[in-house]
This record gives C-alpha cells, structure tokens and sequence, in this order.
C-alpha cells in the first residue's frame, strides 16, 4: 500500500504547471477572448479534478489514469464552455405548452427585439419630454398605443400582471372591502392567491355567491358604506362548467357605479386581437371589458399578447392618475428595455391587421396542423437515423395547449414525433441527452415514450437548427452510458 500511495503522489507530481497549460497553443483563443482568470480557472479546476482521480485509483492500476497533455487542454477546454456558456441559453420548446412560463413565455417579435437593441444601446427619452425639454412620464412611451388599441381613457405598465392587480387593489381598495364572486378566488402558479393578494393591498375581501352560480342579488346584498370596490377576475387557469351562473360585466358595472364604486376587472393573459380570426377559441379583449364598464382593466404583456413581462393597468383617467401616484408604482415601474420591446409590440398590433404574421406566438398558435404534420414526416427519418439502436420514432397525432394560464380547456391539434424506448431508464437517459444538446431539446413524457410537439418549431430558421445537432445525438449518448 505504502508503495502504491507513493506512485500515486509521482502520477500528481507528474501532471503539467499551470504556466505551462497556459501556454498551450490550443488555449490562446480563450486568452485572447477572456484574458488568464478564466483560463487559469478552468485549468486549476481541471488539475484539481485529476489529482482527486489519481488519489482515488490509488489501490487500482493507477497508470491507466495518468492523462496525456492532450487530454488535459480537451478538458481544459471543455470546462471553459462550460463556464462560458450563458445561463439564460436558447432551448427548443417542443413540450405542447406554447406560452410555457418555464421557458420564458413569449419570444418576442423581430422589431420588439430591435427595439430592445437600440434602447440597450443608446440613451433614449425615457422620462425626458423632448418637445417640453424637461422631465415626463416614462408610461407616455407606451400610453397612446393603449388608449388607441382598448378605448380607456389612459393607461399605465408595471413590471407583470400580478403587480398590476396588487397596485390597483392598494390604491383603490387599502382599508375597504374588495367584494368578488366565490368562483373566481384563483390560485395561479407560484402559489399566487386572490385572496392573499387582497390581504397584502390592505383590502377586506367579500366573496359573494356560490362557487358555481353567483347572482346580481349577491352583490347588492353585499355592499354596503365600507365597500371599496367590485373585483371581477377571468378565470384563465381552470373553468366550472355544468350547473352555473356568472354575472355579465356590464351588469357588474351597473351595480358598482349605482353604489359609487368602482369596478376591477383582471383579464390574466389578455389579447388584443379576435383569437377567432385566427381559427383560435374565442379569448375576452379588454377593449370589450372597457366597453362593457369596467372602469380598470389589468392584463400581461408577455402571454397572448405576445410582448415582454410587463402588468398593464387601462381605464379611466383619475383612476390610472391614482395608480400613477401611489409609492407602490415607482416600486413596480419597468425599465426603457421593456418598456421599448412593448411599444414595438403594441406597434405591431395598430400598423397590422393581421398581427400574427409577425408576433411569433400568435404564429405559432395558428399555426395550421397540415403544415406541423408535414415538417413531422419530413424530420422523422432524419430523427430515426440519428437514433438508430437508441429509440424508435413514430409520428403521432397530439393536442397542444396555450399556457401560461390561457384557455385552460381549448386544445389545439397538432402533430408530434414520439420517442419509444425499449427500457424506461433508457427513456430517461435519453431525456437527458436531448436536454444536453447545444441547443436543448425539451419534451415531454407521456404514455411511457417522449413527445415532441412540432407546434412550436416554426419556420425554417428553426427546423435547420434542429436537424443540424442530430449529428450530435450519438457522441453524447455514448457519453453518457
């Protein structure tokens, strides 16, 4: 034993200096880039690795363990990508989940990306009023747009819907009671609750009704001297069918404005064009909420609407100048790159008639089933010849969902290249595989075999730079074994 720990302290002493990789040829690229902290990172760690190997093959054939220098750089550089790679990277989102809040939700169009480009690069007139040549709103950049695209009166953005609802509710309601039907006390995901959200803005929450029906009489019953305001929330996330009643939102606000108070409603996902024109089901707009007598109106920027994350607050104008003032607007307010990549977005809405052909969520929602079924037989041998002896590949016809908390009953039809695995821990593996390509591949499991829905691989762009990292399949699968 004595002599074997002796061989293996030789093998360590064995291994190259730091100087002396460092000045590989193979490594002066990274230096060039990055100058010598990472390098010299990565080599220390990729020494340190090795030293722990050696160690612990003391009591094995610890010759076989020695590395060669050329062994080290590939290591060396492989731990460099690692470090440089980006957190935030590209995946391809092929789970059926369009709106897919764990991938990001929305990708942003072409010229909301431009957008953000040129406000990330330049100084722009963020609260700074040219014409007056003095301090202004930053909402002024997004305002008109909106009045324009609902029929409000005025408008204002916060940082995501969830604040929108909590601003508004703090403004309106703090130390007054918010009455809402009992259907409607959503949860939706991060364990955001209604009645939580409520608690938090000051506001004594009044359910009205039953969970199923709720009726006008409810609500009258129910306010009274103390009451702040009547709340009206879309249920995005689940529906209650069967045996119910809901009250119509113009009937809402009657009974609010006859008692004085006004009337809330939060859409969630929020739209901006007729979903049906898309072949899509129908989705409320708030412009229809405006129009019914909603006197506040919240909604996201960065689901249906296809935008970035962002709260936006329509209605009326001393209610929006409320919000605009309260201590809570300056906490919640969005920065110039959100606030450009919406204006681009909500330009794409009032320029187009047909915003979809340049938003690619609306894009892909409507994309046609013909169409992903024919990129399925198109990519499926390519995906079979890639998987040879790994998995079987069959196409299959699916139902993809919106997300995101969008139409939670509506599927829509589509097609999809199913991954069948002769063992489940292979399946797994091979899950994992896909999950570790340059550009991830994210799928779903589903009836024991791994579904990847086409839906969301749309264009050419994206189809090439699928089936370019085939090749890639086999190398990491046997890296794995």
């Amino acid at each position: 034993m004595p002599d074997t720990i002796a061989s293996s302290m030789d093998l360590r002493r064995q291994l190259p200096g730091v100087t002396t990789l460092l000045d590989h040829p193979e490594l002066q690229p990274w230096r060039q880039r990055h100058g010598d902290r990472l390098p010299i990172r990565a080599i220390r760690e990729t020494l340190a690795h090795y030293r722990q190997r050696l160690s612990e093959g003391a009591a094995d054939d610890i010759g076989d363990d020695r590395p060669e220098e050329g062994d080290l750089v590939a290591a060396i550089r492989g731990r460099l990508e690692l470090l440089t790679r980006a957190n935030t990277r590209p995946v391809f989102n092929l789970t059926g989940t369009v709106i897919h809040t764990n991938l990001g939700r929305s990708p942003l169009s072409e010229a909301a990306i431009e957008a953000v480009v040129q406000a990330a690069r330049h100084p722009i007139a963020l609260e700074y009023d040219l014409e007056k040549g003095r301090r202004g709103d930053r909402d002024r950049l997004v305002e008109e747009l909106l009045i324009e695209l609902t029929g409000a009166e005025a408008a204002t953005v916060v940082n995501n819907n969830a604040a929108a609802v909590l601003l508004s509710l703090t403004a309106l309601g703090a130390g007054r009671e918010a009455v809402i039907s009992r259907g409607e006390m959503i949860e939706i995901g991060g364990a955001f609750r209604m009645p939580d959200v409520m608690s938090a803005a000051g506001c004594r929450l009044v359910e009205v009704g039953a969970t199923n029906r709720t009726h006008a009489r409810d609500f009258h019953q129910a306010l009274g001297d103390d009451s702040g305001l009547i709340v009206k929330v879309h249920t995005s996330n689940y529906a209650i069918t069967g045996f119910t009643s809901s009250v119509p939102e113009h009937e809402l606000a009657r009974i609010a404005h006859e008692h004085g108070i006004p009337f809330m409603i939060d859409l969630g996902s929020g739209a901006l064009t007729d979903f049906r024109a898309l072949g899509l089901p129908y989705e409320a707009q708030p412009s229809e909420a405006i129009a019914a007598g909603a006197d506040l109106v919240t909604f996201s920027g960065d689901k249906l609407l296809g935008g970035p994350q962002a709260g936006i607050v329509v209605g009326k104008r001393e209610l929006i100048a409320r919000l605009k003032q309260h201590p809570l607007k300056r906490a919640l307010r969005c920065d110039k790159l959100t606030l450009a990549a919406l204006e681009a977005t909500l330009r794409c809405y009032r320029d187009s008639d047909m915003p979809s052909r340049s938003l690619p969520t609306l894009s892909m929602l409507a994309r046609d089933v013909a169409t992903i079924g024919d990129q399925v037989s198109r990519l499926k041998p390519m995906m079979q010849a890639a998987l040879d002896g790994i998995a079987e590949v069959t196409c299959r016809d699916c139902r993809s969902q919106l997300g995101s908390g969008s139409l939670p009953v509506d599927r829509l039809d589509s097609r999809a290249l199913v991954l069948h695995c002769s063992r489940s821990r292979d399946l797994s593996r091979l899950e994992r595989v896909l999950r570790g390509l340059p550009r991830p591949v994210i799928g779903r499991v589903h009836e024991g075999a791994l579904w990847l829905d086409l839906r969301c691989l749309d264009g050419d762009e994206e189809e090439r730079r699928f089936v370019e990292q085939l090749d890639t399949l086999r190398p990491l699968w046997d890296r794995t074994a």
